[in-house]
């Protein structure tokens, strides 16, 4: 019901809102922030407190970019994006992937490792 009320006209009060929502263009929605500055050791980004619209709105987009590289890489292939977007989504694409990979190997490497020492823990109190 959410979903339909906020394309009726007057529902939002302001007709661009509904325009820029989490799923836009098939591109994920840009990191949110607000007051203060510095929250719980996170900074915002300083283009966004520059008040410089056109950099904020380029920040916006390449946010998104980012995001849906990282996080919905299928979805980039009906987004409109010029060439260098493309390679910033392929380089972000790769760098989650070495990280998801990365994470992955040490998960297993501490499984194994606690599994060896359990094991051999176990063996000995049971003797």
């Amino acid at each position: 019901v959410d979903a339909i009320s906020r394309l009726v006209p007057g529902v939002l009060h302001n007709d661009v809102s509904a325009e820029f929502e989490s799923f836009q263009d098939n591109l994920l929605e840009y990191p949110q922030y607000s007051r203060p500055e510095i929250w719980h050791g996170k900074q915002v980004p300083e283009v966004l407190l520059s008040g410089h619209h056109a950099n904020v709105e380029k920040w916006r987009r390449e946010q998104s970019v980012i995001r849906t590289a990282r996080l919905r890489p299928d979805l980039l292939e009906k987004a409109d994006l010029s060439e260098s977007e493309r390679e910033t989504a392929e380089r972000e694409r790769e760098k989650a992937e070495r990280e998801t990979a990365e994470r992955e190997k040490t998960e297993r490497e501490r499984e194994t490792a606690e599994r060896d020492s359990g094991t051999g823990e176990e063996d000995s109190e049971k003797g």
